[in-house]
């Protein structure tokens, strides 16, 4: 009998409480096949069943009797072939039906010889235990584009759900994420396609380790197979989103030993896999980080243990989780809501939040989660009715509502019934009367609060208006935290770059400082200096916005970054409004510039530094702001041709299509007073104009708009102060973080980053020493031979484009750029050159040279030419009379510095060879660029079909809409409908399977040289 080594295992929580790593590792080099094997020991300790399976059909054996012994039911072999084929491996599931089936379809119909149907588990999610756990390895998947052979593979009931890619210490950990893409693009579809039930994945380097989901991974392939127009889309889609695992103490536990004693122990895996992951309604698998899942889980403890010992309805029934805004909150409450709802003592559960519109964001993100999961409402009249409604399990409603229902149903059935109230961030006014309500009137009640900014006694506020003057007064115990530093340290968010630009200037003779407030308020309301800030901003829009940067997103091609101006008062909004209005026009810069507000009765922070409330109903707005308003809002609606207003109910539905189009990146700048502030989540929002007054709370919920993770050009949340903050932000990072938590929260200096800096006995290389290094190592004038110097410049240059991307944002950057751009190009063009190297050697199954080499391509195509510049440079050439060679070289320059353009150059090429006759000067679109770009690609189509002899009318309509999706769709039949009348059992060259493989080919090497061009029908 073996002898299992399950040292972290517990039946009570899924994140272990504390972990202490074994530091007794080997001082020996490590090879990849050593640590593959050491890695499945481990799992074997574990109680995981090693299987030596490398083919399909042993792959599909052992699934049979996995899932006989689980339903304890002999298929026959009939019963089985139809399971198998219809319900297991249909070729009509992509990878989004298979998640379906282990997430919330697990249960499928067999349809038995007797002519009978029976209940068939794929997976057990009441006993996880009655799962069986499985390891493979070095499994062989040869029917894809290429032979492939995978590291190790857990089966869960002998399907493949959990798949490790390994790559020895000393790789970096992204070449197993981009190995892992390889294998979608190349194999995980092929044969029956089982590896598409793969949920999560883990990539290690043995030091590093991190996990993701399916679907990350998938949407991270098809953006990949889109940058047919510069796509970047990265969403959640992307290696910014892989996470670590960690303790309940947020201490990340990254080495591989630690990470499969932990993550990988039977008891943690299973519940990961059918508690811990949110299939959403668009088909997205979201696997909860550890904090999310540990703060669910004490909310379940807490309740278990209080209605155990009979403690409802007091303080000792509840407590509060502190987790930093921006840390997927809302996903954390959707889970505790969803399982404690399965509690059969809990009648209810009430999600409260403070105001209408974070009710409406809520219930959108409650339903993106599961569709009608919750319960809405838009009136007191519709809580009371759930309230009564026993059907109605999870309730999302306001504070507002809620304190309203107590007070007209004195004696309503509720009061009696189990009752778990979650409340997000609510420390308003009021909250010290909501309390009383609450524990005078429900009996059987559990209290949790949800805060990113919890009030402690060194912040709470002062004067007898709060009953409630801390967290731990409102909640109780705190169950878990996780502050902003520890979210920055995951790469959960992005840290802040902060600049303060000093807009007034204190007069030398004023001592009394009341006649200096005074003074400086006015100073801060002069219409100059309001002009001077809308000069600032517009004129370094682009640059702090990144707007030279294009990525995908939602099927739109979108430039750069969005923003957000906050002002002190409503006032203040009006003549920032009306300035930018002015200067754009002046300017003639085309930038989308709106604003909203609503009444509030005290526009400043309020006393406990809250940002005040503003209602979604601008009625109560005086004359003369409402009539402003209605004038922005038509200005809005001419913009983009809808037709709202400042009444009631129009007003809430513009307040929706503002937040709508500032997520899409529609609207480039946002003037607000207080409103979007709180609450608000837009991964496209990068950079934050301020000039009003913020501090603690108010500060840190109002910078955090700005740091969602969205691709790796957005590496920080860009604040721009026009007000003296800096020790303001200084006290709210170290409350919120600690008292170190600013050389983590905030970026470094311009200086630092240019120059280098010393930090714990090391250097770190300025942006001056990497340039440095890169002259004398590899001058322009040399090629650079050999794998090695290869690898280093890769490295070396990659480490540059970093340094240069947060660099761009600091105003001191434009003139110290020290290389040319020429000389840029050309740097670039010899690292796209060893990129495509090594992409050649991966295709021709050479040995693998680049495991240890990352490409920031990303960051590349920031700095890439497109199509546009290069057709100036070609009108510039044609203007000349076709005599400026030099524009010559500056175009083959550009198109070799630039992975999208280096497939154009023959049609660049021939296109200027086409109009190298003097004439007439042209403008640019007179050139006849797309006319010509659509006559060769039609041409090209019409010889491919005739070529591979494949259905001209399907072909020519699979071209234009792949052109018009940005992305070629090479996996599911799409493919096969093109191709001629072909035996598919044929085993000559000529076969089904090989045509296919050819017409692919052709079909990527024409959708890359006409991606991105306006040359589809």
């Amino acid at each position: 009998m073996r002898g299992y080594n399950q040292i972290i295992n517990t039946d009570d929580f899924t994140v272990v409480s504390e972990y202490v790593s074994d530091k007794r590792k080997s001082d020996n080099y490590q090879s990849e096949a050593a640590l593959e094997k050491a890695f499945i020991k481990m799992l074997e300790e574990q109680g995981y069943d090693y299987l030596n399976i490398t083919k399909e059909e042993e792959l599909i054996i052992n699934l049979r009797k996995q899932l006989e012994l689980l339903n304890k039911y002999t298929f026959s072999d009939k019963e089985w072939n139809n399971f198998f084929n219809e319900c297991l491996a249909n070729k009509k599931d992509d990878i989004e039906d298979k998640t379906k089936k282990i997430q919330t379809d697990y249960i499928q119909l067999l349809q038995k010889d007797d002519g009978l149907t029976k209940n068939i588990k794929i997976i057990d999610t009441e006993n996880i235990h009655n799962n069986r756990l499985q390891v493979i390895n070095q499994y062989e998947e040869e029917n894809g584009n290429h032979k492939t052979r995978y590291d190790v593979t857990i089966l869960v009931n002998g399907l493949p759900l959990v798949h490790v890619e390994l790559k020895r210490r000393g790789v970096a950990i992204k070449e197993a994420f981009n190995q892992i893409d390889r294998y979608q693009r190349d194999s995980f579809w092929a044969s029956s396609g089982l590896f598409q039930y793969v949920q999560i994945f883990v990539i290690s380097n043995g030091t590093h380790t991190k996990y993701y989901s399916n679907t990350t991974r998938f949407s991270h392939i098809k953006e990949n197979s889109s940058r047919g127009k510069g796509v970047k889309n990265k969403t959640s889609n992307s290696f910014e989103f892989t996470s670590y695992w960690a303790d309940s103490k947020n201490t990340i536990i990254s080495d591989l030993v630690d990470f499969t004693k932990t993550f990988l122990s039977k008891h943690t895996i299973l519940n990961i896999l059918t508690k811990f992951c949110v299939f959403t309604v668009e088909n997205i698998l979201m696997v909860m980080r550890p904090y999310q899942i540990c703060a669910t889980e004490q909310i379940l403890n807490k309740i278990e243990i209080a209605t155990n010992y009979k403690k409802m309805g007091t303080l000792d029934a509840g407590g509060y989780i502190w987790h930093t805004t921006g840390s997927g909150k809302t996903l954390t409450s959707f889970k505790t809501a969803q399982l404690a709802t399965k509690l059969d003592y809990i009648d209810k559960v009430l999600f409260v939040v403070d105001r209408k519109d974070l009710d409406y964001q809520t219930m959108k993100e409650y339903d993106k989660f599961e569709k009608g999961c919750a319960n809405s409402n838009n009136s007191t009249k519709k809580l009371t009715e759930q309230l009564g409604n026993p059907n109605a399990k999870i309730i999302i409603t306001t504070i507002q509502k809620l304190d309203n229902f107590i007070k007209q149903n004195k004696k309503h059935e509720v009061y009696k019934k189990h009752v778990v109230l979650i409340f997000d961030e609510c420390h308003r006014s009021q909250f010290g009367d909501m309390h009383t309500a609450i524990t005078k009137n429900f009996k059987q009640y559990h209290i949790f609060g949800f805060t990113g900014t919890p009030i402690f006694v060194k912040n709470a506020p002062t004067g007898n208006k709060m009953l409630l003057k801390t967290t731990p007064q409102a909640f109780g115990t705190k169950l878990h935290t996780y502050t902003i530093v520890n979210a920055i340290n995951d790469e959960n968010v992005l840290p802040f770059r902060i600049d303060y630009i000093n807009t007034i200037k204190e007069k030398d003779d004023i001592n009394d400082s009341d006649v200096t407030s005074i003074d400086k308020e006015k100073a801060l309301e002069d219409p100059k200096r309001v002009s001077l800030i809308v000069d600032y901003i517009i004129n370094h829009f682009d640059q702090k916005t990144k707007r030279a940067s294009y990525y995908k997103l939602k099927d739109k091609r979108v430039f750069g970054f969005n923003s957000i101006l906050t002002v002190s008062s409503i006032p203040m909004a009006m003549r920032y409004y009306e300035e930018f209005k002015k200067q754009t026009k002046e300017k003639n810069k085309d930038l989308k510039v709106c604003t909203i507000f609503s009444y509030s009765a005290n526009e400043e922070e309020s006393a406990n530094n809250l940002l005040p409330d503003e209602d979604l109903d601008a009625t109560a707005l005086d004359k003369t702001s409402r009539d402003f308003l209605d004038y922005a809002i038509d200005d809005y609606n001419k913009t983009f041709n809808m037709n709202y207003s400042t009444d009631s109910k129009d007003f809430q539905n513009y307040y929706k299509d503002v937040s709508k189009r500032v997520k899409e990146r529609d609207i480039d700048l946002l003037i607000v007073v207080n409103m979007f502030l709180t609450g608000f989540d837009a991964t496209t929002l990068n950079t934050l104009w301020v000039d009003k007054n913020l501090k603690q709370h108010g500060l840190i919920q109002a910078f955090s708009r700005t740091n969602r993770i969205l691709n790796s050009v957005k590496t920080y949340g860009n604040i721009v102060c026009f007000r003296n903050l800096q020790e303001a932000t200084r006290d709210a990072i170290a409350l919120f973080g600690d008292e170190d938590a600013e050389s983590i929260v905030v970026l470094r200096s311009f200086e630092d980053y240019y120059n280098g800096f010393d930090k714990n006995g090391k250097h770190t290389l300025g942006y001056v020493e990497l340039i440095e290094l890169l002259k004398n190592k590899f001058p322009l004038e040399e090629e650079i031979i050999g794998e090695t110097k290869q690898k280093e410049f890769v490295s070396l240059f990659g480490a540059l484009l970093k340094l240069k991307n947060i660099l761009t944002s600091f105003d001191e950057f434009k003139d110290n750029q020290i290389l040319s751009d020429r000389d840029l190009q050309d740097y670039q063009s010899n690292y796209i050159d060893i990129y495509e190297k090594f992409k050649r050697e991966k295709k021709s199954d050479k040995a693998d040279i680049n495991d240890d080499v990352v490409f920031e391509l990303e960051l590349v195509k920031q700095e890439e030419i497109n199509i546009d510049y290069i057709l100036r440079l070609v009108k510039e050439y044609h203007d000349s009379n076709s005599k400026n060679s030099e524009i010559l070289v500056d175009i083959q320059k550009a198109i070799k510095s630039s992975i999208e353009l280096r497939s154009k150059k023959e049609l660049i090429e021939n296109f200027i060879n086409s109009i190298n006759t003097p004439g007439d000067k042209k403008d640019i679109y007179d050139l006849g660029w797309d006319d010509y770009a659509r006559s060769v690609k039609e041409q090209e189509v019409e010889y491919l079909i005739k070529k591979e002899k494949l259905k001209p009318k399907e072909t020519v309509n699979f071209v234009d809409n792949a052109l018009k999706d940005g992305y070629l769709k090479t996996i599911g039949t799409d493919i096969d409908k093109l191709l001629p009348p072909m035996s598919r059992f044929s085993k000559g060259p000529n076969n089904r399977i090989q045509k296919k493989t050819t017409v692919i080919e052709e079909l990527k090497q024409l959708f890359e040289k006409f991606k991105g061009l306006n040359c589809f029908e």
